[in-house]
């Protein structure tokens, strides 16, 4: 009978403290944030301003779904933000054409879905590097969207589709709601079907999902397509909320949505983590923005407090991830 060595009570202890601390400690930091910040001012812990952060954070969470499905594969979109743009001016466009509001927004999400395909494809048929790729697409979006708008904005859009950015429902203002229905179909699709396990597999080892059978290149067109959906929904939100569509909307959301998807604990390297952190790192930065506001710091101080934290939970995130074997 060979002889396994029982692994030291000492180290089984370590590594159980390490994978609680790294489950929770995201969730502990931003209990720890809220705390701070109720002590802090008194402004923050009212009904107003907690519903005032969740509506903030709608078009980041909204973006950041389909960004942690594009890392879980071990890839990156640059082009949300330009990706945004270009869809909401064409689908405002229509309308201001006098197209009905349903014709509009699905021409909007048809057209950010397109584009993430054609990221996927440039990817997968063109084997350019995700980065390389859609940074192509961030700048050649950004441009379609000034031409086709002359640099204008495009505004006075129908009530009907202003409703779904300021619209209230039960007290609760429908971009939350339509927030949640996204997260949870993501959350469905990441855990409840087949596709799921082939992101995951994708992201731990893009060859052995080859291997296996996973139809990696339609897979990595479909993660991009529905990050090109989902940054086009945003959009939407964002413009029937402002009921403006600014033909340089969107820029800079997509370093924001990759830092709500890292600090929610997705690796950059792909097939670890999930939507649950993700909505979690929304919240807990568009928390520490509210704060900021709230305590008056100067907008010169707001980015370098927010890149702090953001390297602090990396940090945290590396040091309770368990050993590479």
């Amino acid at each position: 009978m060979s002889m396994i060595p029982a692994q030291p009570a000492t180290q089984a202890s370590a590594f159980d403290r390490r994978a609680f601390l790294q489950r929770f400690g995201l969730m502990f930091s931003f209990l720890l944030l809220i705390l701070a910040l109720s002590l802090l001012s008194e402004r923050f812990l009212t009904s107003a301003n907690l519903i005032n952060i969740l509506r903030q954070a709608t078009i980041n969470g909204i973006i950041s779904v389909g960004m942690t499905l594009v890392i879980l594969t071990g890839g990156i979109d640059l082009s949300v933000g330009s990706v945004l743009a270009l869809a909401v001016t064409i689908g405002a466009s229509l309308m201001k054409q006098g197209q009905p509001v349903a014709v509009a927004v699905l021409a909007a999400l048809a057209v950010g879905t397109v584009l993430g395909m054609i990221n996927g494809l440039m990817i997968t048929r063109a084997k350019i590097p995700p980065f390389i790729a859609t940074l192509g697409m961030l700048t050649v979006a950004r441009g379609l969207t000034l031409m086709y708008t002359q640099g204008q904005p495009i505004t006075g859009l129908p009530p009907a589709f202003r409703w779904i950015g300021t619209g209230v429902v039960a007290g609760i203002p429908v971009p939350i709601f339509l927030t949640l229905l996204v997260f949870a179909a993501g959350w469905i699709f990441l855990s409840r079907t087949k596709y799921g396990a082939q992101i995951y597999l994708m992201g731990d080892n893009l060859n052995a999902a080859k291997l296996a059978g996973v139809p990696t290149d339609r897979m990595t067109v479909l993660v991009y397509a529905i990050s090109g959906f989902c940054a086009a929904l945003a959009g939407l939100v964002l413009v029937a909320r402002l009921d403006s569509a600014q033909p340089i909307i969107g820029q800079g959301y997509e370093f924001n949505a990759i830092a709500a998807v890292v600090v929610g604990g997705t690796s950059f390297a792909g097939g670890e983590g999930g939507l649950a952190g993700t909505l979690l790192g929304t919240l807990l930065i568009e928390t520490l923005n509210n704060g900021l506001n709230l305590l008056n710091v100067s907008p010169l101080w707001e980015q370098v407090v927010k890149g702090v934290v953001i390297a602090l939970a990396l940090l945290l995130h590396k040091a309770f991830s368990p050993p590479t074997r």
